[in-house]
């Protein structure tokens, strides 16, 4: 490949987040028009790595570009519990990290750090100018998804309680209509269409209801507004996009297709657009940083294999880019090399092998549309990292290569409590 690497815009040592974080903050914040939602993408989640630097670009974009709210690639609908706690709920911190994370991101030491931090901002914060944290991701996991009982319980007590004598179906028979939960959760419905309730009657008329009981809301908006607080309507339309989300998703779960990966593109096309309309919602509030997985983040078409199949699909960055234009972009991250992960030092005629030979050690911000493309793409033995492909680098704004990265040492509970301002490292 064309070894001709452009010079960084930004270049930092590896252990210095906060002048990298600096950096690009400020050329956000220099853009005539800054974006409503900034995405962050790393090539593979449990790194570290990533969610250091995240939570020091996170705090130098409210200090610098005016950034309010950060939401990441978990379960909205959990994600309630996060931001209630980061201004000022009581409860323990570590049942917030085990109830308001889903994919076990509770565990990681970086999210333990950001909710901390936040919280302690908020303290000092007017009302009006406290941070908020969100999930944007389904309540879904990969072999499984929960029954849309909770949201629509959310969904149809808030209209119960506003709607005053509204013609409402009962909350009795629609439980009954749920019934157990165990169904709904079963880990053999994902390889086995047949084991899904999706195709049972009752979720053709759970799905109907519930695009009423979202029309009914739709249609009282501008009256409910003076009467319950943003928050309050904030998580009614959320309950609906959440329930409706489920109420779709099962049914596409229970598709037995003549090609199994159309089923599986099926499933991550709605995973993603239910991603798109929550971070729709979210960019409402204000600037936001988003991140989540480069294969989400990115805009144009995207891809996973899975086994045999290809899968192929429009992300959320995709619908993003479709949405707010210019008012979203992305940043992708890659990696060197990261021994303790099973990552080697790539080959040369890589993307990331070029960058790795040309660049010194440190963590590295370039323009993705200048960098030379590869003869080759790189392959890994950790098959939750996901290379560089062939159309990524069009795909996204920026890339941030990390060209070295190394284990960290400290565990959490270890980490002192920041102070107001700044995430520590």
């Amino acid at each position: 490949m064309t070894t001709g690497i452009p010079t960084p815009l930004v270049s930092a040592a590896g252990d210095d987040h906060e002048t990298l974080a600096r950096a690009a903050a400020a050329r956000i914040a220099d853009l005539p028009r800054p974006p409503r939602l900034l995405g962050l993408g790393e090539p593979l989640h449990g790194e570290e790595e990533f969610g250091l630097l995240r939570n020091a670009l996170f705090a130098a974009l409210v200090e610098r570009a005016g950034f309010t709210s950060i939401a990441l690639e978990s379960s909205a609908w959990h994600g309630r519990l996060v931001d209630a706690w980061i201004n000022g709920a009581e409860g323990a911190e570590d049942d917030v990290l085990a109830a308001g994370f889903t994919h076990d991101f509770g565990a990681f030491r970086a999210n333990r750090m950001l909710i901390r931090w936040m919280r302690e901002q908020n303290r000092h914060r007017p009302a009006t100018a406290r941070l908020r944290f969100a999930g944007f991701d389904a309540p879904t996991e990969m072999m499984s998804a929960p029954s849309p009982r909770s949201p629509l319980r959310v969904l149809h007590g808030f209209l119960r309680t506003h709607l005053g004598g509204a013609d409402l179906p009962s909350w009795d028979g629609l439980d009954r209509l749920l019934g157990a939960e165990e169904p709904w959760e079963n880990e053999d419905a994902a390889m086995d269409p047949a084991r899904s309730v999706g195709g049972e009657p009752r979720v053709r008329d759970l799905r109907a209801i519930t695009d009423d009981l979202r029309r009914t809301l739709a249609g009282e908006i501008p009256r409910l507004r003076p009467q319950v607080t943003p928050d309050e309507l904030d998580e009614a339309l959320l309950a609906g996009r959440t329930a409706a989300g489920l109420l779709a998703y099962h049914p596409a779960m229970a598709r037995d297709t003549a090609h199994p990966e159309q089923r599986w593109d099926r499933l991550a096309a709605l995973r993603d657009t239910m991603m798109a309309e929550n971070l729709g919602a979210i960019a409402d509030h204000g600037p936001t940083l988003v991140f989540g997985h480069n294969q989400h983040l990115r805009t144009g078409t995207t891809g996973l294999t899975l086994g045999p199949m290809t899968l192929r699909w429009q992300p959320v960055g995709a619908h993003l880019a479709d949405r707010f234009g210019s008012g979203y972009r992305v940043i992708a991250c890659a990696l060197g090399e990261a021994g303790h992960q099973g990552i080697p030092v790539p080959p040369p005629d890589t993307v990331e092998g070029a960058l790795h030979r040309s660049l010194p050690p440190g963590h590295h911000l370039l323009e993705a549309q200048t960098l030379p493309r590869a003869s080759a793409t790189r392959r890994s033995d950790n098959h939750a990292y996901i290379p560089l492909d062939e159309t990524l680098l069009d795909h996204v704004d920026e890339l941030l290569f990390l060209h070295t990265v190394t284990p960290r040492t400290a565990t959490s509970g270890s980490t002192p409590h920041p102070e107001p301002g700044g995430v520590l490292q």
